[in-house]
């Protein structure tokens, strides 16, 4: 069994003035975020700089990954109308220059929620003009037609993790999420549109070997993906997936450089990062600095920012 977490996973509490504004906010709105019900171990220090991770459609998730905090249940089509409405009054409220919006899985939807996904980014950046929108989306059961929706209202970048390895993949997925349909998903996305940016997350210490992490990272590339994050996983509570693994900072820099060696935009690897994690920073250093003859021809990778958290 192993001890208690290392030193590198020690993070400061929720709390501080910003932290309790946002707060307020999201809850006179109705409003859930990742960052809250994944128990996500930035919390702090993404709130206290006035940044969140939106999570639209509810809190209750149609699927039960061994690995997520999220409640799984039966949302049965259950959806609030006025959500694009309030996260877009909510963000502008914000003063961000960069947001993350991320669901639940809502498999009872007839398009797995991707019209309430395109409403929500035309309503963001209607209301927020200058916003760079990114969006982490579920699989829609790998329907191409509902994953259009989302490309047709142009976010900048779309986000699908492929959480983990091939061959981890039943154990730590809903048996409804499978590797190879995840990589279709974002494949479909270039093929949809050549403008958009592609992100994809893998978390270790689930017992998966470096072979295969590297493996998995040459699936990514294959399919165009731009942007990947490698993090920790940190087990929620007893009854989710146990830890099999804390993975030493070195061999997150190890990964990064093997990432950077593939031809990733960027890579973020470090124990504390998380998918959607400081996304506004990287994205803005690396795409919007274009030479001005298309996508860029260089990559940023800094997995821990100046201050030493990951």
């Amino acid at each position: 069994m192993l001890s208690e977490k290392p030193g590198w996973l020690t993070v400061s509490p929720p709390g501080g003035e910003s932290y309790q504004d946002l707060r307020s906010l999201f809850r006179n709105l109705n409003l859930h975020t990742v960052c809250e019900e994944a128990h996500c171990p930035n919390v702090h220090e993404c709130w206290e700089g006035g940044t969140a991770t939106m999570m639209l459609m509810g809190d209750v998730c149609s699927r039960a990954c061994r690995f997520c905090m999220v409640t799984p249940g039966r949302p049965q089509g259950v959806i609030d109308e006025l959500e694009p409405e309030n996260v877009a009054f909510a963000l502008s409220q914000m003063g961000l220059t960069y947001v993350v919006l991320t669901s639940v899985d809502r498999d009872d939807l007839d398009d797995g929620g991707a019209s309430h996904f395109a409403k929500t980014i035309r309503l963001v950046k209607e209301r927020n003009p200058g916003m760079l929108v990114e969006v982490l989306i579920p699989d829609f059961q790998g329907e191409l037609d509902d994953l259009k929706k989302v490309v047709d209202a142009r976010p900048d970048v779309i986000a699908h993790n492929i959480e983990t390895t091939l061959s981890l993949t039943r154990k730590v997925r809903d048996p409804r999420a499978q590797y190879w349909q995840s990589l279709s998903v974002l494949r479909n996305v270039k093929k949809l549109s050549d403008h958009i940016y592609t992100k994809s997350s893998i978390m270790v210490g689930v017992g998966e070997t470096e072979e295969e992490i590297v493996q998995s990272m040459v699936h990514l590339r294959r399919a165009d993906v731009d942007f990947l994050t490698v993090g920790q996983y940190l087990r929620p509570s007893s009854r989710h997936l146990k830890v099999e693994e804390y993975v030493k900072p070195e061999q997150f820099e190890r990964y990064k450089s093997v990432g950077e060696g593939l031809g990733f935009l960027y890579v973020a690897s470090g124990p504390l990062v998380r998918s959607s994690y400081r996304a506004g920073e990287f994205f803005i250093r690396t795409a919007m600095e274009k030479s001005g003859k298309g996508r860029q021809s260089y990559i940023v990778a800094n997995a821990r920012p100046p201050n030493g958290r990951s």
